[in-house]
C-alpha cells in the first residue's frame, strides 16, 4: 500500500473516531417539556449539556410543533411550560 493512502487512511479513521467521541454522553440533562399555546398542546423529550440548554430546546422543539410563522413560536416560546419534568 503506498504512503499517502495509508496517511489518508489513517486520518479518516481518526477523525471518525474523534467524531464517535464527541457525540457520545455529552447530555447531562434530559427534560420532557410541555407547552400549551392556542389550545393545542405538545410535549418533547431532549436532552443537553446544561439545565438551561435542555428546557430551551424542549420548549423550541414543542412550539415548533403547535405553531406557525415567526410571531407565533416567539410568542409560544414566551409562554410558560404547563409541565417541566427533569429525567437526569
Amino acid at each position: 500500500m503506498k504512503k499517502p493512502v495509508l496517511v489518508g487512511i489513517l486520518i479518516f479513521a481518526a477523525l471518525m473516531a474523534l467524531i464517535a467521541y464527541s457525540t457520545m454522553n455529552t447530555a447531562a440533562h434530559r427534560v420532557e417539556v410541555c407547552i400549551e399555546f392556542k389550545g393545542q398542546t405538545s410535549c418533547r423529550t431532549t436532552a443537553g449539556s446544561t439545565r438551561e440548554n435542555a428546557l430551551h430546546t424542549g420548549i423550541s422543539n414543542a412550539c415548533a410543533d403547535i405553531s406557525s410563522g415567526v410571531t407565533e413560536v416567539l410568542a409560544c416560546e414566551r409562554s410558560e411550560p404547563t409541565k417541566i419534568n427533569w429525567l437526569r
